[in-house]
């Protein structure tokens, strides 16, 4: 089965114009022009079909891969939530983790919260790639949007005077 990975690089929402998913990676030249290109893989872990974050590697033409760092899904919160509703325990195989195998209708991600991944990947990105992100797409807003409530009247409304 497919790990929909075109759609989970689409809920981080990496602001890299010029950039392709090929089979389950995600390949990006974040500065236009300059030599060095950025890689996002899944990180598999002991259990085969089982993945526990991403490795996000800065790759250069001549010299292949120059530094790397692996994201893990557990340290970035990816899954807490998911894993908080349905009482996964810590160093358990579902922990913080996806598979390929997923109810039919919805990505084998489903409960992930990417927001500690994309903020990783952006302080990352910022090493090698200065101002690429500042330069690319603006950065998405967090959480809902705020509504405004109505400010109570200061004074009770129907309160009788004498």
């Amino acid at each position: 089965m497919s790990l929909q990975a075109p759609e989970f690089f689409a809920e981080l929402f990496l602001p890299f114009h010029d950039h392709a998913v090929v089979g389950n990676t995600y390949f990006a030249a974040p500065v236009p022009g300059a030599p060095l290109r950025l890689r996002i893989d899944f990180t598999g872990t002991i259990h085969a079909d089982t993945y526990g974050g991403l490795r996000v590697a800065v790759l250069h033409p001549d010299r292949g891969e120059i530094d790397a760092v692996a994201l893990s899904f557990v340290d970035h919160g990816t899954f807490y939530r998911r894993d908080e509703a349905t009482n996964t325990r810590p160093n358990t195989k579902q922990y913080g983790t996806f598979d390929k195998y997923h109810r039919p209708g919805r990505p084998p991600w489903d409960g992930a919260v990417t927001t500690g991944l994309r903020d990783a990947i952006e302080q990352y990105t910022a090493v090698w790639f200065p101002g690429a992100w500042a330069a690319s797409a603006p950065r998405r807003a967090a959480g809902r949007t705020p509504r405004s409530t109505p400010v109570p009247p200061a004074t009770p409304a129907g309160s009788r005077t004498r």
